[in-house]
């Protein structure tokens, strides 16, 4: 759910920072600064300074690894430029993602907000109920769409700088969100239960979810899995230093390991590797090779073999046979549409396909997503509540109009709490001594 930061000035080979040189491209550089010959004085050359030098022995042609490496970095250094790029198309499809979400929380399924609109959101959209009940695959397409951006967004900085970037993009906005929805719940007049103020003072920590403790923002699961990704990629990945091969391997032994938590059944497995939610990030991760280095061959493996395994859990979590009681029925085939749609998406602006989409209210599209995401349901009951029933809009003008509000609020919480204090956040973490 991050903002997508811009691709650092330059690639970085996993085998070298630059092209080999070939036998013959130039003089050989000497450990000293200046030339090795002195300058001709106009004396005889003696006979030992004409000799002939003897020829050396033919070097050994150079690895056809390295070349095939140094040349994928070249191509990527060509591609890149050294000047970052802003993939605008990728803000949108964030935003997408996010009121998908939205769709599926206000008239997609049952609970909390059949209160707010005083009836089933099955009786207020009789037709769109059941398309918005896909909304939830949202989140799936955030996770592809966070494995790319982290993998980007990760690549040559330091541990520190990677942590410091982390804490300040996501802190700030969710501290706020957590005081106004537990303000807000706090009132008199409002009917949604609040959490007790030891819970709330756990919430500001993110960590709520494995501690077992009730949650303020219903959305705040995807963020216990995102944090685990984060800290995942920066052991492996980012401490390390991040390259081309150590990224192939971080996605085939996290693919491999999330199979064996599936097969295990232990917790601790589960817990770590979430294989449920892990073929997700590890796709986007594909992807962005595909970005940085082109075509190939193991990172289109990994795009592939990651779509088949997202798929199939995002059947077995949202797929039931058809119930007349239920609120409502997905299709096999349509979940896996949603699911595909999010990897082409994400594969084709990777790939530069959607760059004619630069239109520049799609970064501020970008920057809205995450406070849009965290308070748009809870806060989101209580405006539909206050619409629908209180000043009797109809339910399509009540729809929009809380998105439009929860649109505004993030605006707010982008322009007032992230522009000044994600800065200042990231500032004094970078620079804070160990």
């Amino acid at each position: 759910m991050s903002a997508p930061p811009t691709p650092d000035a330059g690639p970085i080979s996993d085998a070298d920072a630059g092209p080999i040189p070939a036998p013959g491209d130039g003089p050989i550089p000497t450990a000293d600064a200046g030339p090795m010959s002195a300058p001709d004085t106009g004396r005889i050359p003696t006979a030992a300074a004409t000799a002939p030098t003897p020829t050396p022995p033919r070097a050994p042609a150079p690895d056809t690894a390295l070349e095939r490496s140094a040349e994928r970095t070249a191509k990527a250094a060509a591609r890149g430029g050294g000047h970052p790029v802003r993939l605008r198309a990728l803000d949108g499809l964030r935003l997408l993602a996010a009121l998908m979400v939205a769709a599926y929380h206000y008239g997609g399924r049952d609970g909390e907000i059949t209160q707010a609109w005083g009836s089933s959101p099955r009786a207020q959209f009789p037709t769109l109920s059941s398309y918005f009940a896909y909304g939830c695959l949202g989140v799936q397409i955030f996770f592809v769409i966070s494995g790319f951006v982290i993998c980007m967004s990760g690549w040559g900085r330091p541990l520190r700088s990677f942590f410091a970037s982390r804490v300040s993009r996501l802190y700030p906005a969710y501290w706020v969100a957590i005081i106004l929805v537990t303000g807000v719940f706090a009132l008199p007049w409002v009917a949604y239960k609040t959490v007790s103020p030891s819970d709330a003072l756990v919430n500001l920590t993110m960590l709520q979810q494995p501690l077992g403790v009730d949650r303020v923002l219903g959305v705040c699961w995807t963020l216990w899995a995102e944090l685990r990704f984060y800290a995942l990629f920066a052991l492996f990945v980012v401490l390390p230093g991040a390259t081309r091969h150590r990224v192939v391997l971080f996605c085939a032994v996290w693919t491999l390991g999330s199979a064996f938590a599936e097969a295990s059944d232990l917790p601790l497995l589960d817990v770590v590797l979430m294989p449920e939610y892990s073929s997700y990030f590890i796709g986007g991760m594909g992807i962005y090779l595909l970005h940085r280095f082109g075509h190939d061959a193991l990172a289109w493996g990994i795009i592939g073999i990651s779509f088949l395994i997202g798929q199939h859990y995002a059947i077995r979590e949202l797929w039931h046979p058809a119930d007349i009681d239920a609120f409502s029925y997905r299709s096999a085939t349509g979940i896996i549409a949603v699911v595909a749609f999010g990897y082409v998406a994400v594969t084709l602006i990777a790939l530069g396909k959607l760059n004619w989409a630069n239109w520049r209210w799609l970064t501020v599209a970008g920057a809205l997503t995450y406070p849009f995401y965290l308070v748009h349901e809870h806060l989101g009951w209580v405006v539909v509540w206050v619409l629908h029933q209180k000043l009797g809009i109809p339910s399509y003008g009540t729809f929009a109009l809380t998105v439009l509000v929860m649109l505004g609020l993030a605006w707010l919480l982008y322009r007032f709490i992230e522009q000044r204090f994600t800065p200042m956040i990231k500032r004094s973490l970078s620079t804070a001594r160990l």
